[in-house]
């Protein structure tokens, strides 16, 4: 099966996972027309009698329904590090991460002096139209009292169906605490973010592949090149992103890629078998492009990195990726229920399986912090000679107030050495460009003369 499209219209949760990497499957038909295979009936035998055994004779009572679910559990673990039991929990969860989605308030927490405390509401959310501030300090939910519990027993506590109530009682400085009940709404969290660097060059990072980060990833784009009309460059930061949906990491190739193979996987059965290729609808065009990789960055990340390599789109940089390239179903069971299989494994434009490989950088950059020579330490150029000629563009010297700036730049520790480095690796290019351009132009222009 052969797949071009903007991958950001997904309205269903039925998924197949990419180790770490999610996407909705787009029929379990497949299921339907599996004949079963017949069973081993020694092996029926043996578990049959062992299950009768442990419910005979182990020291406590164990209900069939834990020892069936267990058998499960250990069925799918012992196959590889990827298939699992998913219960309702988890299931939850799943979904979830997935989208991106939830039902709650809208509210960042973190724990100070044994009490929740607000960090900050998201803006646009339930919590901050009811009026909540950073720093103020929920003390209960509902008839809990927060004292002494986890900030995400407390998120736990304020998640729950969309249109249902919670109350909270806050306390803040300087008035007596106070109840507020609150009304949840689905909360969506953006995935993408970005930032100018310095002016022409800008940063985008992808924390988790969600149902919408391809979307997500272009309004950003929109919202900087508004500002930023001429980009010189870009690098996008993939560095501890475990993955998420399969649609999301091809939205974003194609938002750099204008045709061409993006990712395809192939399994055991033929409808595992699927290729996603490129629309010409990209967003950057030829804007010079890095990407941050480490050994966190896995699945979705690699097939993005993957990609972008392949087809000589992006420089990668940093370390060696996590090499997650194995394709997992989730299929769902009963009572929010579902079994995690892997089902395929998936494979780069040019055919390689990153799996247990990882993704090699074209640049390896380690991660480090860097710190400039002291200034205390003697640095002597021709300007500091006796009887130097001065400059012949009568431009010698640099005004105090730029000597300062140069000074003070090169005291700062410098906390992101890989993204200072692909900084450095985009301006190489545009000064490289720049400087072709400018011959190119002077060969033109002494052809025309002569």
């Amino acid at each position: 099966m052969v797949f071009s499209f903007k991958a950001n219209r997904i309205n269903t949760f039925q998924l197949v996972l990419v180790g770490t990497l999610i996407w909705p499957a787009f029929s379990f038909a497949q299921e339907n027309t599996i004949r079963p295979l017949p069973l081993p009936l020694e092996e029926v035998r043996m578990f049959t009698e062992a299950l009768e055994r442990i419910r005979a004779s182990y020291v406590e009572e164990v209900d069939d329904r834990t020892l069936l679910e267990n058998a499960i559990r250990g069925m799918l673990s012992g196959l590889d590090p990827h298939s699992a039991y998913i219960v309702e929990n988890e299931y939850d969860a799943l979904q979830e991460t997935t989208t991106g989605e939830f039902g709650g308030l809208g509210i960042e927490v973190g724990r100070e002096e044994g009490y929740i405390k607000v960090i900050s509401p998201i803006d646009d959310t339930p919590a901050d139209k009811a009026g909540i501030e950073a720093g103020d300090l929920i003390i209960q939910i509902n008839d809990t009292p927060t004292r002494q519990i986890m900030p995400e027993e407390a998120a736990n506590l304020m998640r729950g169906e969309p249109g249902t109530s919670v109350t909270v009682t806050i306390a803040r400085e300087g008035i007596e605490p106070f109840d507020l009940t609150i009304t949840r709404e689905v909360i969506a969290i953006n995935s993408v973010r970005s930032r100018i660097l310095e002016p022409g060059y800008a940063y985008f990072r992808i924390s988790q592949f969600r149902v919408n980060t391809a979307k997500d990833l272009e309004n950003e784009f929109e919202s900087i090149s508004a500002e930023n009309r001429e980009l010189k460059g870009m690098v996008l930061d993939l560095r501890n992103n475990p993955g998420g949906v399969l649609q999301a990491s091809v939205g974003v190739v194609d938002n750099f890629l204008s045709n061409g193979r993006i990712v395809y996987t192939k399994g055991r059965l033929e409808n595992n078998d699927m290729e996603f290729m490129a629309t010409s609808q990209t967003i950057a065009g030829n804007i010079p492009l890095v990407v941050l990789i480490n050994n966190g960055s896995a699945s979705a990340s690699e097939i993005v990195a993957g990609a972008l390599q392949d087809h000589n789109r992006a420089i990668i940089m940093g370390t060696r990726s996590f090499g997650k390239g194995s394709v997992q179903s989730v299929m769902p069971l009963a009572e929010q229920r579902a079994i995690k299989l892997t089902t395929s494994l998936y494979f780069t434009p040019k055919g390689r399986s990153i799996q247990a490989q990882g993704i090699e950088p074209d640049i390896i950059v380690e991660n480090a912090f860097v710190t400039k020579r002291s200034r205390n330490v003697a640095q002597v150029s021709e300007s500091n000679l006796p009887n130097r000629l001065d400059n012949a563009n009568e431009n010698e010297a640099l005004d105090d107030d730029m000597a300062d700036a140069i000074i003070s730049a090169e005291e700062v520790l410098v906390t992101d050495y890989p993204l200072n480095e692909a900084l450095n690796v985009l301006k190489g290019i545009n000064a490289f460009s720049s400087r072709n351009s400018k011959n190119n132009a002077s060969a033109v222009a002494q052809s025309a003369s002569n």
